[in-house]
């Protein structure tokens, strides 16, 4: 009988660690399913510029552009234009564009900067973004995919001078100019601003805001997830990218930075290559994500204070979902009438793009053989 009981017991416990490994099984299935539904909800979207706000290549006096089109891995059409001021350029400067806010159109001051300092610069619309087709980004791979086919298609295009180079990337952009370094080690320098190391950085922060350390829980089914739909390019990563290649970096990030913070790049680099004489480091303070632009320069601030007073004096609720076509129109025809596009696209700060500038002339001399 004991012999019985035992036997009946044994059974039991197995029936129930069968169904707790079912349980856990289905729970792993739900969660991952709900983590790749939360990655393509948040990530793969379609981006595009604000137009009211939008800088105009007639913001930037005397700056040039050529409109490109090229195709990235799917066969979409990327865009793409080429700044520049005079001729004989020192290099070409590619900037990759952040993420969310449309494409290269924030960065057309950056171009304009390096474009007046003696570069050509090419800057262009990620897929699923302003003027480059897909439906949405894709994932956060797409970025160094997309910077791959840009590239190549500057060095194999016979339209392009054949010179150095350089990379500058800013958020997604500057994970994308690092890790993109594995396929192309011939990058002469890279400046990346408020980078990460990984592509399932961008998600892991971003879901750490909603849920805090419970997001950790998420970041293997994402990397899963970007790996199914991007192969080899998901485990591209900026380390990779410099130990692959022997461009000189330098990484600028704002130690009050938490779209992306620190922890998930500059730290990182920091810790590994501080005394590599490759690699210049440059902390700021109280800059936020948008390290490029002067602290000391309040026009967006000064504007946003205006627009709330503006807000304050319409005669209907601009929230109700009846009123949304209504304030669209009218919100875009303050802006129209009140932005200084003067001051809006005059906003750097100078002396950290001197610095920017300087630190490509030093590969350029050194590439060209200039004095």
């Amino acid at each position: 009988m004991a012999l019985m009981n035992l036997l009946i017991l044994r059974k039991k416990s197995s029936k129930i660690a069968v169904m707790i490994l079912i349980i856990f099984a289905l729970g792993i299935v739900v969660w991952g399913g709900f983590t790749i539904i939360a990655y393509e909800k948040n990530v793969n979207q379609r981006f595009e510029s604000y137009p009211p706000l939008m800088l105009q290549v007639e913001d930037f006096a005397g700056l040039n552009r050529t409109r490109y089109v090229f195709t990235s891995n799917k066969g979409q059409k990327l865009i793409g234009y080429m700044y520049s001021f005079g001729e004989n350029p020192k290099g070409i400067v590619v900037i990759a564009h952040g993420f969310g806010g449309g494409g290269h159109n924030s960065y057309m001051d950056c171009a304009n900067y390096f474009a007046q300092h003696g570069y050509a610069v090419f800057a262009y619309d990620a897929t699923g973004n302003d003027e480059s087709e897909g439906k949405g980004v894709g994932g956060i791979p797409q970025g160094v995919v997309d910077l791959n086919h840009v590239i190549s298609f500057i060095e194999e295009d016979d339209r392009f001078p054949d010179l150095p180079i350089f990379l500058f990337g800013h958020s997604w952009g500057a994970y994308s100019v690092c890790s993109v370094l594995q396929l192309h080690p011939e990058v002469k320098a890279v400046i990346a601003c408020s980078g990460c190391n990984r592509a399932s950085d961008v998600f892991e922060v971003g879901a750490k805001m909603e849920l805090g350390n419970f997001a950790y829980t998420m970041t293997p089914f994402v990397r899963l997830y970007e790996q199914i739909k991007y192969g080899e390019y998901a485990s591209l990563t900026a380390m990779d990218g410099f130990e692959a290649s022997q461009a000189a970096v330098m990484i600028v990030h704002s130690t009050d930075d938490t779209t992306v913070p620190p922890s998930y790049g500059y730290d990182q680099y920091y810790e590994k290559y501080k005394d590599d004489p490759r690699f210049i480091f440059t902390s700021l303070q109280d800059r936020g994500h948008d390290v490029m632009y002067d602290s000391r320069n309040t026009y967006k601030e000064e504007f946003n204070k205006g627009f709330d007073q503006w807000l304050k004096t319409l005669a209907y609720d601009h929230k109700a979902k009846g009123n949304q076509e209504r304030f669209a129109a009218d919100k875009a025809a303050y802006i129209n009438s009140y932005l200084d596009r003067q001051k809006w696209s005059d906003r750097l700060d100078k002396d950290l793009f001197q610095e920017f500038v300087n630190f490509y002339d030093q590969y350029a001399a050194a590439t060209l053989q200039l004095p």
